[in-house]
């Protein structure tokens, strides 16, 4: 009886996908005819559709002023909800082209620098191992509804507070003191304490590291340590390989830099930080796919 009312309320009220994204189109715009151009329609039409969803919804959805149109408060509070449905909708459609060409696919977001710098690397080995399941890799720095977004896995830094979620430790934050092979000649750089009268890189994100480097590296009194500020630690690694500063950042996304001789340790000391980094899963949802993705991640670290 209930799924019977709800059909016949979707029949008599809910506009069709076409008229949706007319509004959406017109709503972003802010016109309908640059809405016509992109969707290929004509002025006209985009009209209609507007008029039979004002019709079906019983209220006004623009507002002429002169020769534009604006949104009515209503037709804003409905596009901005309408243009995150949609979104969804796309994503949607996207991941079942992708599995149905592919097999199974997981929606992986990652820290940027971390993707960049040590899983993309890595993802070819994964598909070796598991040529049925592919990855779509989007960005992300907060923690974010994971149901929302439709996300299988989330690489995660920070505490284990991630809400309605399973997480999977996957390792500890330890940085070192590294810097190019000129830098540490130029400035003389053969101990900690050299550092001191040498430019350094910070990380915003990590105000006092340099400070708690120094102590856990037996420096003495620790100054105030001025230096370039950086939001990312890409833009730290980037900087140190091109000799602005010596930068403190996590041995793991250096590999290849230290390895080729790019950039070297200075001293021996690595600061371990209070975060770390964590696979995250939606809550109660079995995927087979996706707990193949954290075994394998979890086995490389």
């Amino acid at each position: 009886m209930l799924s019977t009312m709800v059909d016949r309320f979707a029949r008599r009220f809910l506009p069709s996908f076409s008229v949706l994204r007319s509004f959406a189109s017109a709503a972003r715009h802010q016109s309908f005819t640059l809405a016509a151009e992109e969707l290929n329609l004509t002025q006209s039409a985009v009209s209609r559709h507007i008029r039979d969803m004002e019709s079906a919804l019983g209220f006004s959805l623009f507002r002429r002023v002169g020769r534009r149109v604006v949104l009515t408060p209503a037709g804003k509070n409905l596009a901005d909800a309408l243009e995150d449905d949609l979104h969804r909708i796309t994503q949607t459609l996207h991941r079942a082209i992708a599995a149905g060409m592919a097999g199974a696919t997981l929606n992986v977001a990652s820290l940027p620098t971390f993707a960049s710098r040590w899983l993309i690397p890595r993802l070819p080995e994964f598909e070796k191992a598991h040529p049925g399941i592919g990855i779509n890799l989007m960005a992300r720095i907060n923690p974010f509804d994971l149901a929302h977004e439709r996300f299988d896995v989330a690489i995660h830094f920070g505490r284990d507070n991630w809400p309605d979620a399973r997480l999977t430790k996957l390792c500890d934050e330890a940085m070192i003191a590294v810097a190019s092979p000129a830098f540490v000649e130029k400035h003389g750089v053969k101990a900690p304490e050299n550092l001191l009268d040498a430019p350094l890189l910070h990380l915003q994100s990590r105000p006092g590291a340099w400070a708690d480097w120094m102590r856990e590296a037996g420096v003495g009194d620790v100054p105030a340590l001025p230096g370039k500020q950086f939001d990312q630690f890409t833009m730290v690694i980037a900087g140190a390989t091109a000799g602005l500063g010596a930068g403190l950042v996590p041995a793991y996304l250096i590999e290849e830099e230290l390895r080729s001789g790019v950039l070297v340790q200075i001293g021996s000391t690595s600061l371990a930080t209070q975060n770390a980094y964590f696979l995250v899963q939606p809550l109660g949802v079995e995927n087979p796919s996706a707990d193949a993705f954290v075994a394998w991640i979890v086995a490389q670290v």
